[in-house]
């Protein structure tokens, strides 16, 4: 099986394969500052059907320019809000955004980076990074905004002790701290082995097929045990895999999940 899922990474673990994907709005930045924000907003609204997140995406890095942290940086609270006051992404409204990328903000103020508060609340002694993860989501949602109506990000920032896989939250890890031809990287002190599938209906159907979990429910218990299993296959970097496996589960021209149930014999 592992000989297998190599192939596939090998095959389909190439940017030609990214499109459509939130993934692909990182490459526009070089800058590592910009591009964990980007990350954190393309991750946060990667929910729903994937031309309108590409959509929603778009149009919130247009407002923010050319550095999405220099705008974070520089922009007063009560733009921010007013910049973003017609946002709407499904169950998201501008004042969800806005709070969200205020509290962005407020962190960059207090720790320089995105990264810097995340490691602030890692511990490399333990065994995942869920820990770190719980209390960096925090960070996020907790915020002393008044002039925000809505004064917390909602949904778009979901925390890990509330039993959810926190897929959004998983993806947007693999992507800062993975670095292959896919995942862009730039967060080097956080170790891949550490870092849980970004659990979506896909990756909880093929993890199901290929013996990794009989749960009835995509939990964050259940991407947690998934990960363990993968880790047979790649004990470094259990997460290697979750790129070439959804393909299927986007891209049309791949023939969907019947043809990667039939490249894995499974």
């Amino acid at each position: 099986m592992r000989q297998k899922l190599d192939d596939l990474y090998d095959h389909y673990n190439r940017r030609q394969y990214v499109h459509p994907d939130p993934l692909e709005f990182l490459y526009h930045y070089d800058n590592i500052r910009d591009r964990e924000i980007v990350g954190l907003v393309a991750s946060s609204l990667a929910y729903g059907k994937v031309a309108q997140i590409l959509k929603s995406v778009s149009s919130v890095l247009k407002n923010m320019g050319e550095s999405p942290c220099e705008y974070l940086r520089s922009t007063p609270e009560d733009l921010i809000i007013n910049h973003f006051q017609a946002f709407v992404h499904r169950f998201a409204r501008g004042t969800h955004l806005s709070a969200m990328l205020i509290n962005i903000k407020h962190v960059l103020a207090e720790y320089g980076s995105i990264y810097d508060c995340f490691v602030d609340g890692f511990n490399p002694s333990d065994e995942t990074v869920l820990p770190a993860l719980t209390e960096f989501s925090k960070k996020i949602i907790k915020t002393s905004v008044a002039a925000c109506p809505v004064n917390t990000p909602g949904h778009l920032m979901p925390c890990p002790d509330k039993g959810s896989a926190c897929k959004r939250l998983n993806l947007y890890l693999r992507w800062m701290v993975r670095e292959d031809d896919v995942d862009p990287g730039g967060w080097t002190g956080i170790p891949a082995s550490k870092l849980i599938v970004p659990l979506d209906i896909h990756m909880f159907r093929i993890s199901g097929q290929l013996g990794l979990t009989v749960r009835k429910q995509a939990n964050l218990q259940t991407a947690v045990e998934i990960t363990e299993g993968f880790k047979q296959w790649s004990p470094d970097d259990p997460v290697r895999y979750d790129f070439s496996l959804t393909r299927f589960g986007i891209r049309n021209d791949l023939a969907g999940n019947a043809a990667l149930v039939r490249a894995l014999g499974i």
